[in-house]
């Protein structure tokens, strides 16, 4: 398995009351959109959170973020949480409320 599949279904859970939530498979993973707007998704070694520009300081300034780079050249908007952060409660849900704010903010697809 490419991803801890105990951690997707933490995601899951969290977004059990969202409607317009949909998964895919993608980056080795599985990713969580709201209204084809990527909000977070799990990886191997971890997960990613789409905060936006807007609210990526605040989601950095969390324990166990960091910028998201798969290239070797940071995502803006995006950051990387190692798998001990996103198994924490209060910070998978924190990062899911400014990813999912962000999402919202965006235009529909």
């Amino acid at each position: 398995m490419a991803y801890d599949e105990g951690l997707a279904q933490m995601m899951r859970e969290d977004f059990h009351d969202v409607d317009g939530i949909t998964e895919k498979k993608m980056f080795g993973g599985v990713c969580f959109l709201y209204r084809g707007h990527m909000v977070c998704g799990v990886h191997k070694g971890g997960g990613m959170f789409r905060p936006g520009k807007a609210r990526e300081a605040e989601a950095l300034a969390i324990e166990g973020a960091a910028p998201l780079s798969f290239t070797g050249r940071p995502m803006g908007g995006m950051i990387d949480a190692s798998e001990e952060a996103i198994a924490d409660d209060e910070k998978r849900r924190k990062w899911i409320e400014l990813s999912l704010a962000n999402a919202k903010s965006l235009p529909p697809k």
